[in-house]
């Protein structure tokens, strides 16, 4: 027996914990795994849009089980500084830790776009937006206007919330009210493509929602302007999307923007050994299912590495977007410019599990733990949960279908 390779995987959200898994499956008892994340928990953060509106609920996962689960150990810290010619990391409590491979999956930083607006995934979501349907119900807010930032790149959390306030708003009685999306889009969601774009542009006509596109909006108190051609719409309330920010660790190379280079590979530009995945690289498209196929495609270049019996692919990305109305879900599936040879939309589900994030090792997992606590809770069996789970799927029983 070799002795195992080192992994350190520095973060606790959605790209680090499919690295884990992957990890676990494909290299097996070749890496021995140490997870640095600053957090106890993992929130399952998509579900958060549902929140308000009673549709759904954003579940929390202890990392420690999770960690123990996959056979990791957990430090609850920070990255401060990658040392890459010493293969090692100093924490935010000055502990040195080696590794012979590293991997990045620390994310981004949310900020507001628009100081005048609710930012979704910035402010606190739940009690904002029913701020705002209590002023839209009182008869404050006649006009409420949804804007994507200039800077957005992943806007479908956006028209969920739109659909879903209207949806609430008529049921309230709300009859008055006016609702506008603005978008520097062409089309509604037109990432997803033409039929994708003509269904959703059929959903907001359906709740009365005009749609505004290829226009960059700034937002003042009480209007928005928006050029080409400096239109002044009157508004009342503005929801948004918060636009993201590089972490930008010492020791990583970063782009202007504060976000990693890597190859299809995951691999970081210049540097031997260390490798990043998701909202944190420099892809333009920040989504927790693309941030799972980044994953998939480190943890097979590592566990090629270390020996294991696979070829490495590279990510080639594929969308896949779960988008919550208030009534009928759709899904919808894309290559990552919209192209249409490849672009599906469906009321029923397009993968398997029917997750918001589609990741091949994460989503069955998280699936499965959550029905065994189902389960567990009206059988009123106190069983820990990791004592149960099953072993995850591999890359040839892939969770999502085609």
């Amino acid at each position: 027996m070799t002795t195992p390779d080192r992994v350190v995987i520095a973060g606790g959200g959605v790209a680090a914990l499919e690295t884990l898994i992957a990890l676990r499956d494909l290299a097996r008892g070749r890496v021995d795994i140490t997870v640095i994340a600053p957090d106890k928990s993992f929130t399952y953060r998509p579900m958060t849009v549902a929140e308000p509106f009673a549709k759904g609920h954003a579940h929390s996962y202890e990392l420690a089980g999770i960690a123990k689960r996959f056979g990791a150990r957990l430090v609850q810290d920070t990255v401060a500084e990658v040392a890459p010619l010493e293969q090692a990391i100093r924490t935010g409590d000055g502990k040195v830790i080696p590794y012979d491979h590293l991997v990045l999956a620390t994310g981004a930083r949310a900020k507001p776009a628009y100081a005048h607006a609710i930012t979704f995934g910035e402010d606190r979501e739940e009690e904002a937006l029913h701020g705002l349907l209590r002023d839209a119900e009182e008869g404050y807010a006649k006009r409420i206007a949804f804007v994507v930032p200039n800077e957005a790149t992943w806007v479908l959390p956006l028209y969920e919330l739109a659909l879903m306030t209207a949806r609430e708003a008529w049921g309230m009685g709300a009859d008055w009210l006016e609702f506008v999306f603005v978008s520097p889009e062409d089309q509604p969601l037109a990432i997803f493509g033409g039929a994708a774009s003509e269904t959703v542009a059929g959903l907001l006509d359906g709740a009365g929602i005009e749609f505004i596109g290829s226009s960059y909006t700034t937002v003042e108190r009480d209007h928005l302007i928006l050029d080409p051609g400096a239109r002044r719409i009157d508004v009342k309330r503005v929801v948004s999307l918060p636009r993201l920010e590089g972490l930008q660790i010492p020791g990583i190379p970063v782009d202007a923007a504060g976000f990693v280079p890597v190859d299809t590979h995951g691999r970081v530009a210049g540097l031997e050994h260390v490798y990043a995945a998701g909202d944190g690289t420099a892809f333009p498209i920040k989504h927790g299912g693309l941030a799972t196929q980044q994953a998939d495609a480190v943890a097979e270049t590592i566990a090629e590495a270390v020996g294991a019996p696979i070829v490495a692919e590279p990510f080639r990305p594929v969308l896949r977007g779960m988008l919550l109305t208030g009534g009928e879900a759709r899904f919808l599936r894309s290559g990552p410019a919209g192209g249409e040879g490849d672009a599906k939309v469906a009321s029923h589900a397009l993968w398997w599990p029917p997750s918001k994030i589609a990741g091949r090792y994460l989503a069955p997992f998280l699936f499965s733990r959550d029905e065994l606590e189902a389960v567990e809770r009206i059988r009123g069996d106190h069983l820990a949960v990791e004592t149960v789970l099953s072993p995850v799927g591999s890359p040839a029983a892939p969770a999502m279908a085609p």
